[in-house]
């Protein structure tokens, strides 16, 4: 799965592009509704549906940290979309890139694919914003 040979990166401009206040609120609705269940408001892993899996769940504030200070884009992008086989997390975990593809919605001729890549990568680029 490659993100910048699609129209995704455009959606993404297009977000960051209306400002860095709109992108982060952006990023953060799509963590709230797809991620906080799990992983917490604060990205903890103490969502309170944690409890609730046979896996732990991670806090996805030290993503960068456990990089050696770089935050792993790709791989987290690969991670949370999901489609490409890849099943980081156990099957706890959803395949993102399905669920928003299916519900992908658009008013201006966006493919659904290049909806779903868009969500994911407001999403991710929120995980970014937030490593300590």
């Amino acid at each position: 799965m490659t993100y910048r040979k699609t129209g995704a990166h455009l959606i993404a401009a297009l977000i960051l592009a209306s400002g860095p206040a709109f992108a982060d609120v952006v990023g953060e609705q799509e963590y709230m509704a797809a991620c906080a269940g799990c992983h917490g408001e604060s990205a903890r892993g103490d969502g309170p549906l944690a409890g609730l899996l046979n896996i732990s769940t991670p806090s996805l504030l030290e993503l960068s940290k456990a990089n050696d200070g770089a935050f792993p884009l790709d791989a987290v992008l690969k991670t949370v979309d999901g489609r490409d086989g890849v099943r980081a997390h156990g099957s706890a975990m959803p395949v993102w890139g399905e669920r928003f593809q299916v519900s992908a919605t658009s008013q201006r001729g966006e493919t659904a694919d290049m909806v779903a890549r868009g969500r994911i990568l407001s999403l991710v680029y929120y995980l970014q914003s937030i490593q300590e």
